[in-house]
């Protein structure tokens, strides 16, 4: 007589923890130290989860820096959302600078390891390409198209400053160099 099997433990929310935890492991010890092993554990499932739900790191990188980026830009997209006057769209980018962009210290850290990422390898390129075009698009609702790309590209480099800075531009240096694109019209 066979033993009974005992029911395989329903967890829908499996693969969309791993994808998490696996963010969170790389805001704590980078894209380098990130193994299977770690993101196993800060997901608190078996290590034979990631196997079964990724076919290697590469996937489960790639999956989750897409997710975030799409987090950073809904959050982006949501700021520009709506009817806006040209003030209300500058005051949006500014918004965007000082809130959104890198909410918090973790978000510093996984976009930066994005780019580092990005600069070496073009399917994590193709990642932060994506990202680009959907800011640029939501820019694009209220700027003209090279505006848009200016304005994108300031926003990439004033967080940056502002993220590493220790003496980080406030709201109001952020609105002169908005100001500085996007002329009152």
């Amino acid at each position: 007589m066979t033993a009974a099997r005992s029911p395989r433990r329903a967890d829908p929310g499996r693969r969309d923890r791993i994808l998490e935890s696996c963010l969170d492991v790389v805001a704590d010890v980078g894209v380098d130290g990130t193994t299977h092993r770690r993101v196993a554990v800060a997901a608190d499932v078996p290590l034979g989860s990631m196997t079964y739900h990724f076919d290697g790191m590469d996937e489960l990188l790639l999956e989750a820096f897409a997710l975030f980026a799409d987090r950073v830009a809904e959050r982006f997209r949501r700021r520009l959302a709506g009817d806006l006057t040209p003030q209300e769209a500058r005051r949006a980018v500014v918004e965007i600078v000082t809130h959104d962009v890198v909410g918090s210290q973790r978000d510093l850290v996984l976009t930066h390891e994005l780019y580092t990422l990005a600069a070496r390898r073009p399917e994590y390129r193709s990642i932060t390409q994506a990202w680009m075009a959907r800011s640029r698009a939501a820019l694009e609702q209220h700027f003209d198209p090279e505006t848009a790309r200016l304005l994108d590209a300031l926003i990439e480099g004033l967080t940056i400053h502002r993220a590493l800075d220790p003496e980080p531009a406030d709201e109001d240096v952020v609105a002169t160099a908005v100001g500085r694109i996007v002329r009152p019209g």
